[in-house]
């Protein structure tokens, strides 16, 4: 990289590029207010925003619903999450594997996951399967597709750590009489994973949007319920809502955990 363009990209901005910096920001900060209050202008003046209409979140069973469609939303997601870095890891392996026979394979597995998208596995395992005289609970028609689809995403993930950490490192663990599976185990795969877990994070998120997937298979998640309560008491935008603020805590609490989580990588 040449001097000139790493002033361009990290050196700190005039004061003109400041300003403009400001005035930008401002300009669209207040065209998202404006945005916003057009938006609350046209649900109120369609009558959404009655109080009537949020009555229904006056009694325990409407929060006992949508605390059960959560709780099947966390269920679908933790599971899928664990076969993601599961299977992302045995991915990996393949891809980096010395042998034509293994690398090929897990390459075309990989690039085949990423390339499908998660609503088709889903119909595949909801439509497809059971017509072979595979039948699969809804969870499961829902949690292996989300799986495995974000394990293709989470294996490039782990490579491009691999890809990130020091070629010395490696040098010096063999030096040491190390093996290649405990070179791997030890001394890159954790350095790799510092550098990727605000990726996996974002993978995680992923993860949970991805379940809202789950009315294809009628599976009891939060959206679904949320669709039931929308059609039970004609309260679209109050009910959305609040299921946008549960979708943001359960995100944030994502986020929280794994700053923690990665503290000690640091």
């Amino acid at each position: 990289m040449s001097r000139a363009l790493e002033e361009i990209l990290f050196a700190d901005l005039s004061h003109r590029a400041q300003t403009i910096t400001r005035a930008v920001s401002v300009t669209v900060a207040a065209a998202v207010v404006v945005l916003l209050m057009g938006i609350v202008v046209r649900f109120q003046a369609a009558g959404q925003l009655d109080v009537r209409l949020w009555g229904l979140f006056a009694s325990m069973t409407t929060w006992a619903f949508l605390a059960k469609g959560l709780l099947g939303t966390l269920a679908s997601a933790a599971v899928a999450a664990v076969i993601a870095l599961v299977l992302g890891l045995v991915l990996l392996a393949g891809r980096l594997s010395r042998r034509r026979g293994v690398r090929w394979p897990a390459i075309a597995v990989i690039e085949f996951l990423r390339g499908v998208p998660t609503l088709l596995l889903i119909y595949v395992f909801f439509l497809a399967l059971p017509s072979a005289g595979i039948k699969l609970s809804a969870y499961w028609m829902l949690t292996l597709p989300v799986g495995l689809s974000t394990a293709a995403v989470v294996a490039e993930m782990y490579r491009a750590g691999v890809a990130a950490v020091p070629q010395g490192q490696t040098d010096a663990a063999r030096a040491l009489g190390l093996s290649g599976i405990q070179v791997f185990a030890h001394v890159v795969f954790p350095q790799a994973l510092r550098y990727i877990v605000p990726a996996l994070v974002a993978q995680l998120v992923i993860v949970v949007k991805d379940t809202t997937f789950g009315y294809v298979v009628t599976y009891g998640e939060l959206m679904q319920n949320a669709k039931v309560l929308i059609a039970n008491y004609r309260s679209l935008v109050p009910v959305y809502l609040v299921v946008a603020v549960l979708y943001c805590l359960v995100n944030y609490a994502i986020s929280s955990a794994s700053r923690r989580l990665g503290r000690p990588l640091h």
